[in-house]
Formats: structure tokens, C-alpha cells, sequence
């Protein structure tokens, strides 16, 4: 298939060319509009057809491959030999491993965590994991609280936090086992989880549901809950929670916060390069 040119004048449906006073074509503009489009139908499809493609599109079958053509050459599309479906090519691994390395997930969620404790007045963290703990490495207080706590550089369990749960559950299931051996299962208060198959079960609910919580297991009288944040391929890279006294912090008071923190953690990870599989999400 020939590799002309994004932009080609001779396209039935192509407006003509008027260079505008930055040297930007309306074609030129209309036709790079129209390829990366050509990449969101494929990412979104797993692969199309020309015919797909152009209906996707609104355009001609021959501008629809003059489009997959050009995109071919530079390796953001690949047609299989057999003539199936086209797909994304591997050039766009290229251009997305440019990226991750220079997103920092405490920039990243900066306004939202501050979003969330200006609107909720509650306190707001951020933690990761290291060296088996889950470490804050930013938070944001809300007006409510009742004590000017500084959580960041805290190293908190995992088996006992929100943030910590959310963590473990995204964890392969052999880096999950090894990592609770090392660490153990310590009851900080009597509630806190120390058996391993009651923390898998919950570990799975969390996994499922998208969140967790955890009702006086690290501190008496301290309730919280955390959702994950994804990079690019879908790998919990941290947590963002919201913690307040359990007189206040209940379970319906959670219930009404959970949406919107959730909500959250969606925007986080998707400026992280995270792609959800629903994407009505």
C-alpha cells in the first residue's frame, strides 16, 4: 500500500489548501485530526478494516487508506501479511515509553488531592509503596480535622491501612505472598487483620470493588479509605486516601465520599497514561 503524505490534495472529501498566517493548512489541520482519530479506532477496536476505518471516519475508503498507508510507514500502524484487521503498531510503544518516565505521580495528583479535602474537608494522602510500607509521600488537610498530623515520609503497614491494602492488592499474587512473609501480619489494635487468608479475601474484594477501607486497624478512633492509582499499563503505582475519626468517619459518611474519591483515581491515573478496559469509565 503506498505511504503518501498525510495531507493529499487530490482526497474527493478534502477541503482546499489555504495557508494560513502560521503556515497551517485547513487540509494539513483536517488530516492530522483525522489520523490520530485512525488511532483511537484501532486502540479502541483491537483492529479495523479499511471499509471500518472509513465509516468511523466519514470519508472515502481511499482516503481512509491514504490515512492507515502513512501511518503504516512510520510504524504507528501494522497490516498483517495475511490481510487481516490493521492494528497499532509497535511505533506507538515508541513514542508512549517517552513518557512515563517523566510523569510524577505527586504532580499528577497534586490539585486532586487538593480538590478532594477543600471539597469533603476531610484529610487527603497519597502514598506508595516502598520497602514493604506503604509511604506517604503527600497530603493535603482538610479544614475538619482535628489534629495538624504531618503523615508524609510516614511508613504505614500495609495489612492495617486503606492505602495499604490498595497497594497489596495490586501486587502479583507470588510478590503479595513474599512480601507478607517478610513483613508478617502485627495486630496494631483489636481490629486489625492478622490472619492471611481473611486479608486475601478482603485483598479481592478490593481488587474487585476498586477501593478499600479500614476501620480502626492501624489507630483507635482512625477510619479511612483508599483507591488506586495506574500508570500506563495498568500497574497500581499508588494510593490516594481520605482518613478522618471514626465518630465522623462512618460507614455511610464513606459510602457517600467513596464515588468521588474513585472519580479521583480515575483522573490521576488516566494523566498517569492509564487506559481503563470499560471505556465508559
Amino acid at each position: 500500500m503506498p505511504s503518501s503524505d498525510l495531507s493529499s490534495p487530490t482526497a474527493p472529501d478534502d477541503t482546499k489548501d489555504q495557508t494560513g498566517s502560521d503556515g497551517v493548512t485547513p487540509s494539513g489541520v483536517q488530516s492530522v485530526d483525522r489520523a490520530i482519530t485512525v488511532l483511537e479506532v484501532l486502540a479502541r477496536t483491537g483492529g479495523s478494516t479499511v471499509t471500518e476505518v472509513a465509516a468511523e471516519l466519514g470519508v472515502h475508503k481511499s482516503t481512509a487508506s491514504r490515512l492507515l498507508g502513512a501511518l503504516e510507514a512510520r510504524g504507528l500502524v501494522h497490516h498483517p501479511s495475511d490481510g487481516s484487521k490493521y492494528q497499532l503498531g509497535f511505533g506507538i510503544l515508541r513514542l508512549a515509553n517517552a513518557i512515563p518516565g517523566r510523569l510524577n505521580v505527586v504532580a499528577e495528583a497534586r490539585d486532586e488531592i487538593r480538590e478532594l479535602a477543600r471539597t469533603h474537608s476531610e484529610t487527603v494522602n497519597l502514598a506508595v509503596l516502598r520497602e514493604g510500607h506503604a509511604v506517604n509521600v503527600d497530603q493535603e488537610m482538610g479544614p475538619s480535622a482535628l489534629t495538624m498530623h504531618d503523615w508524609i515520609g510516614s511508613l504505614t503497614p500495609l495489612h492495617a491501612t486503606a492505602s495499604g491494602k490498595v497497594l497489596l492488592a495490586g501486587l502479583p499474587s507470588e510478590d503479595r505472598a513474599r512480601l507478607l512473609r517478610s513483613q508478617g501480619l502485627r495486630a496494631l489494635t483489636g481490629r486489625t487483620i492478622t490472619s492471611r487468608k481473611q486479608l486475601e479475601r478482603q485483598l479481592i474484594d478490593v481488587a474487585t470493588q476498586g477501593y478499600a477501607i479500614a476501620c480502626e486497624e492501624y489507630e483507635i478512633g482512625l477510619n479511612s479509605m483508599a483507591v488506586p492509582v495506574r500508570d500506563h499499563l495498568g500497574t497500581v503505582v499508588a494510593s490516594i486516601s481520605m482518613a478522618g475519626p471514626a465518630f465522623r468517619f462512618t460507614d455511610q459518611h464513606m459510602a457517600e465520599l467513596v464515588g468521588d474519591l474513585k472519580e479521583a483515581g480515575l483522573r490521576v491515573s488516566r494523566r498517569m497514561g492509564y487506559t481503563p478496559h470499560d471505556t465508559s469509565a
